[in-house]
């Protein structure tokens, strides 16, 4: 017995050698693994920090952003407007019979100004959506107005026979500059804007098929894979003194989700642009972790204001999805708390502005600024910060707080309505912005739409 339990171990003692060794050696090859996986770590990270236009010491996003505390549980029910609201549809709806050309069906994009954008183009067609759905036009005006819109589309000259130019006369559909001064070769095209015209025209599509085959036809000249590369949207603007175009990647975190939605439909691959996260940075605005494009004005170019429209056309046109819901949730409450703390009554987006520069910024965050209004090449102009009347109308169908209805209050004043909607009021010696423009009439009626109805992109 004794000479057995001696061999048994013996023998367990040559088995725990055994097992010792190979746990060593499983050791050495999980800390050499870990030893490269480390190294390859550290040195994309340096690698990313050296390159050309990286950001400095951005920092790092969340994979997905928490749900803010006081996240409303739900969105506010449809219902029928009061009799204010629908003389508030009526007073917006005007602009559009007042600035409308009856020969091409275009609307001007600000009053008086015989000029359009694809952008605006998008604009005058939503409102037109949303007229019909508050009644404002019988079903055979409506029609009439699509078939004029719809066959213009299809005749407008495009940039580089590729497609459509940024900016068209009203009037002869020619090709032109922002001066509305004739281009015959055009300026370049806008992924973006292009993106916001395929609002209306998937609208259509669903919800009035005695159209579509017409808007099918609109877009069926586009070669729209030029649009995207990468995953990300690009634009081609006309080269300088006669030089080659030259493609510039368009967008920043909002105008590039909001796009992306209805790109992505065409079959182009839009991954990066969709992806809110792929370029975020939290920025302290209020008290408020503010999602904003930390690609920076002074590393990469373009302006990345933090504005509340994308935001707000998200939810007005396609629905809010989980992300773009908190997002959106951010940026008003910083709104939101700028007026708890200062009493200054806040509602800020880009606008049309009745004096020079005509066209500003009003932003939560540019390039490291906070509450400045900024022209297109980034400049800033306090004395047109603006309590803006869309952005007004657009939190409050969205959210119903006790504070868009504040807004809303504020800006009921800010119209004419034999012509529509001012743009806003100056926070600078509270004076009407009286702009009369496409883009602030179209996103009030879409916003009393959407009281009654829900986003428009759904199946009714």
């Amino acid at each position: 017995m004794e000479q057995e339990r001696q061999e048994f171990a013996t023998g367990d003692d040559n088995n725990w050698v055994k097992a010792r060794s190979s746990l060593v050696w499983i050791a050495a090859i999980l800390v050499a693994f870990g030893s490269v996986w480390w190294i390859e770590r550290e040195s994309g990270k340096e690698l990313i920090a050296r390159r050309p236009g990286a950001p400095v010491q951005a920092a790092p996003a969340p994979a997905v952003l928490p749900a803010s505390p006081d996240l409303p549980a739900a969105l506010p029910a449809p219902r029928a407007l009061t009799e204010q609201e629908k003389q508030w549809a009526r007073t917006a709806w005007t602009y559009f019979e007042r600035n409308t050309d009856p020969a091409t069906g275009l609307a001007s994009s600000v009053e008086g100004f015989p000029s359009t954008s694809l952008w605006d183009t998008a604009s005058s067609l939503l409102a037109l959506l949303a007229a019909r759905d508050l009644g404002l036009v019988d079903q055979k005006a409506f029609d009439a107005r699509m078939a004029r819109a719809l066959d213009a589309l299809g005749r407008l000259p495009l940039y580089a026979n590729a497609l459509p130019n940024k900016t068209y006369d009203t009037r002869t559909l020619a090709m032109t500059d922002y001066r509305n001064q004739p281009a015959p070769a055009g300026i370049g095209w806008s992924a973006i804007d292009i993106g916001r015209l395929l609002v209306p025209l998937n609208a259509i599509a669903w919800q009035h098929p005695q159209h579509t085959e017409a808007a099918r036809r609109a877009i069926a000249r586009w070669n729209t894979a030029q649009l995207a590369r990468d995953g990300q949207l690009w634009g081609l603007q006309a080269g300088e003194g006669g030089g080659p175009p030259q493609p510039v990647q368009e967008g920043r975190l909002g105008y590039e989700q909001y796009a992306a939605r209805t790109l992505a439909l065409m079959g182009l691959d839009v991954d990066v642009a969709a992806d809110p996260m792929a370029h975020l940075q939290l920025v302290d605005i209020e008290g408020i972790a503010v999602p904003a494009d930390r690609r920076e004005p002074a590393t990469h170019g373009a302006q990345n204001h933090v504005v509340s429209e994308p935001w707000i056309l998200q939810g007005l046109e396609f629905g809010w999805t989980r992300q773009s819901r908190e997002i959106a949730w951010r940026v008003y409450r910083a709104q939101e708390e700028r007026f708890r703390k200062t009493g200054v009554k806040t509602a800020a987006t880009e606008d049309h502005v009745d004096q020079p520069p005509y066209f500003v910024y009003n932003s939560l965050y540019n390039g490291g600024r906070r509450w400045v209004a900024v022209s297109e090449k980034g400049e800033e102009m306090p004395q047109l910060r603006t309590l803006s009347t869309k952005a007004a109308f657009g939190w409050h169908a969205l959210l119903r707080t006790p504070y868009t209805t504040q807004l809303v209050d504020a800006v009921a004043g800010l119209n004419d309505p034999a012509r529509g909607w001012y743009a806003g009021r100056y926070e600078a010696g509270d004076k009407p912005n009286q702009s009369v423009n496409a883009n602030t009439n179209a996103v009030v009626l879409e916003s009393l739409a959407y009281i009654v109805r829900g986003r428009l992109l759904q199946y009714r």
